[in-house]
């Protein structure tokens, strides 16, 4: 019988669950235990931690039966979210991120927006109505993939948005017009064809495929064997890949992304702790380009925080009501303080960790 090497999930089922990190990884794992319990999952599947070892073993290539596997996974994904990878009218757009059975944070790499190209990004603006958008999530995956993938130093794609911005005069991306976006997507291709003589990948099974291979390659890079080193996490545990369909919190001002804490981490306290932007991509929380915002109104009242960035609370109430009872019914179900990830799409909120 052949190996199971990839577990679905997704639309209130999950071949996998919260005890089965070991093989799923813990976001794997939990991304299966939370569809399971009925929250707003975007549907995806998880490539497994014996994957990895396989790959970094077998002088880094794939078992015979994961690219059948693969194909039936994200054709399940596709029903699921009613799009069609790779499609120029109606694209399914994936995010691609490590996961290993122990947290290490930073430590290994993500692409989102996989699946963009030029076909699909026209796709992408006529179904979203918002061409600005499309173009903005095109440069974006360029640069991440660029980054985690081909080996580009992210200094070459930060000048020339830098540039972008002097021209136009403004000091945030999110001033950046539709017309900027699209010349930055040309600059950036161009750029990798200076830096590594070949043109950017245009198919997205090429892109999905190294993608994979980054993530699975990032256990081993320098980062990762330090952090497991000073952890005493041993490196036969490998990390899970998780391939999952993508929601966009920067499609305008009814979207946002943010991550919080079930209580406070610091104090243990059972208070509701966390930040989010509105109209942006989850790695923009982290990156510090822009301020984040407080989830509850309490907590902007606490630290003084500028006027003008209302909360969650305020800004969103229903949204910050849906995702209380997040909170509450992942605390009842794990006993234990949990981290969160969420993006909020069009005044739909849905559960990314």
């Amino acid at each position: 019988m052949a190996s199971q090497w990839v577990y679905n999930f997704g639309e209130g089922e999950a071949d996998g669950g919260a005890d089965m990190k070991n093989l799923l990884g813990g976001k794997g794992a939990n991304l299966a235990q939370m569809a399971r319990i009925g929250l707003p999952v975007p549907p995806g599947f998880t490539l497994t931690t014996e994957v990895c070892t396989y790959w970094n073993e077998e002088g880094q290539s794939y078992p015979a039966e994961l690219l059948g596997q693969v194909r039936t996974a994200l054709a399940l994904v596709e029903t699921r979210a009613g799009q069609k990878f790779g499609d120029a009218d109606n694209p399914l757009l994936v995010s691609v991120r490590s996961g290993a059975r122990a947290s290490m944070p930073g430590m290994m790499d993500t692409v989102l927006n996989l699946g963009l190209n030029d076909r699909t990004v026209q796709g992408l603006a006529k179904r979203s109505g918002d061409r600005r958008f499309a173009f903005d999530s095109y440069r974006r995956f360029i640069q991440m993939y660029s980054d985690v993938v081909l080996g580009i130093d992210l200094a070459h794609f930060e000048k020339l948005l830098d540039r972008a911005k002097r021209r136009r005069g403004v000091q945030s991306d999110c001033d950046l017009l539709e017309a900027d976006l699209e010349k930055l997507v040309t600059a950036y291709k161009a750029k990798v064809v200076d830096e590594l003589d070949i043109l950017f990948p245009e198919d997205p099974q090429e892109q999905l495929w190294g993608a994979i291979g980054a993530v699975f390659g990032s256990w081993m890079n320098q980062r990762a064997k330090t952090y497991r080193r000073l952890n005493d996490i041993p490196a036969s545990w490998g990390t899970a890949v998780n391939v999952q369909a993508m929601v966009f919190g920067n499609m305008g001002e009814d979207c946002a992304t943010g991550v919080a804490f079930t209580r406070n981490p610091a104090t243990g306290e059972n208070e509701f702790y966390g930040e989010y932007l509105l109209n942006a991509q989850g790695e923009d929380v982290v990156a510090g380009i822009r301020t984040p915002q407080e989830l509850t109104a309490a907590a902007r009242q606490v630290h003084g925080s500028d006027s003008e960035l209302l909360s969650l609370e305020e800004t969103m109430p229903a949204i910050y009501q849906e995702l209380l009872d997040v909170r509450h019914k992942l605390e009842q179900h794990f006993k234990d303080m949990q981290d969160i990830e969420f993006t909020i799409q069009r005044g739909k909120l849905y559960m990314l960790q």
